[in-house]
C-alpha cells in the first residue's frame, strides 16, 4: 500500500504507518470473520430471532435496563440473567470493548504491575465516558448490531 502512495505523491510511508493512518481515518478493511467451531448456528439463529428480541421488549414493559456484562460478579436474585450461546463471543458487545481498551493501552509503557494496568483501564474508561460516538460503535458491529436492530 506505501508504494502506490509513494508513486501518486512521492510521500513515503511505512506498511505499519499507512495501516495507523486508514485506522485513524475509519478505511479499513474488514477482518474475516472468526468463530469458533464449536459455535452453533441454530443456537445463534434462536438467540438473535427470538431470545434476543423478547429481552428489550420485557424490559421496555416492565420499566427495566438491559445491561451486557462479561463474568463479573452480579447475584442473580438482583437480576435476571440470559445468557449468549456458547462459544459465541462475537455477539457479545462487551468483546469489542474489550479489544478497544487492547488497542488503547499505551504500547511504549507496559504495566509493571497490577496497580499500573489498573489505572491505566480506569484512565481508558474515563476517556470513553466522554466518547459516546465510540461507546454507540461498540453496538454498531456487524456480528452485535442485532442489539439495535427494532
Amino acid at each position: 500500500m506505501g508504494e502506490p502512495i509513494f508513486k501518486l505523491y512521492r510521500v513515503r510511508f511505512t506498511e505499519p504507518g499507512v495501516g495507523k493512518y486508514l485506522m485513524r481515518w475509519g478505511l479499513t478493511f474488514p477482518r474475516p470473520d472468526k468463530r469458533a467451531i464449536q459455535q452453533d448456528p441454530e443456537a445463534v439463529r434462536i438467540w438473535r430471532e427470538e431470545t434476543w428480541r423478547a429481552i428489550p421488549a420485557r424490559a421496555k414493559a416492565e420499566n427495566g435496563v438491559v445491561l451486557f456484562a462479561d463474568q463479573v460478579g452480579i447475584r442473580s436474585d438482583q437480576v435476571e440473567l440470559h445468557f449468549l450461546p456458547s462459544y459465541s463471543p462475537d455477539l457479545n458487545p462487551d468483546e469489542l470493548v474489550d479489544a478497544d481498551l487492547k488497542r488503547s493501552l499505551p504500547h511504549t509503557h507496559r504495566a509493571r504491575n497490577q496497580t499500573e494496568l489498573a489505572s491505566e483501564t480506569r484512565r481508558f474508561f474515563h476517556r470513553r465516558q466522554h466518547q459516546p460516538h465510540i461507546v454507540r460503535g461498540y453496538f454498531c458491529g456487524r456480528h452485535v448490531g442485532y442489539v439495535i436492530d427494532e
